[in-house]
């Protein structure tokens, strides 16, 4: 049974989650700890049991590897510029790990749609486990969704569909909370 506490303390959780690239690059985030962030994602709701995560963990050098792929994949689909491209080889160094994130395609279209919005659900999921594990993280959306080559070197199949890139990192130091605006709810009654 949850109480009032275990809101509010849910609640702390959801409002202390920032966007922050402030990390200490020297200490790599465990692989036993991305698989349990990766497990969370999978929590995500996805009513038609399509399970259409997927998943792939990038460092060391692996992150060079990722921003020349996906450098080749600009030049391929004449996207972007030199000056976006090269910062493109270089930008995934930011952070000790990296996971790419893609969703199955589906024939359906309405199961299709579905798919990504399970995945960027999990993704939600996964930052929130990495709040309270004490990591920083940064979800980005790549220039093209289906790069073949940096498609291949995740391991996704070709029809797959990258939903975020999420910079993984232990913090740093904090970030500004940013304001929201108020929240308008319209009620519809009988």
């Amino acid at each position: 049974m949850t109480t009032e506490g275990d809101f509010e303390r849910f609640a702390q959780l959801v409002r202390r989650r920032r966007t922050s690239m402030l990390v200490d690059p020297d200490r790599d985030v465990p692989r036993h700890l991305v698989e349990r962030l990766c497990e969370l994602a999978t929590w995500a709701p996805n009513h038609k049991k399509t399970w259409p995560w997927r998943f792939a963990h990038v460092t060391g050098e692996g992150r060079t590897r990722l921003g020349a792929a996906l450098a080749d994949d600009m030049i391929a689909a004449d996207f972007g510029d030199e000056g976006k491209r090269a910062k493109t080889r270089s930008k995934y160094r930011r952070t000790p790990s990296i996971l790419v994130i893609a969703c199955a395609a589906h024939d359906n279209e309405m199961l299709h749609q579905e798919n990504r919005d399970a995945v960027a659900a999990g993704i939600q999921n996964m930052l929130l486990g990495a709040t309270a594990l004490g990591l920083a993280t940064f979800w980005s959306t790549p220039a093209l969704t289906r790069p073949p080559a940096t498609l291949r070197l995740c391991g996704f199949a070709p029809t797959d569909r990258i939903v975020g890139i999420v910079y993984l990192g232990w913090a740093a130091g904090d970030v500004p909370v940013p304001g929201r605006p108020p929240v308008s709810v319209t009620d519809v009654d009988s």
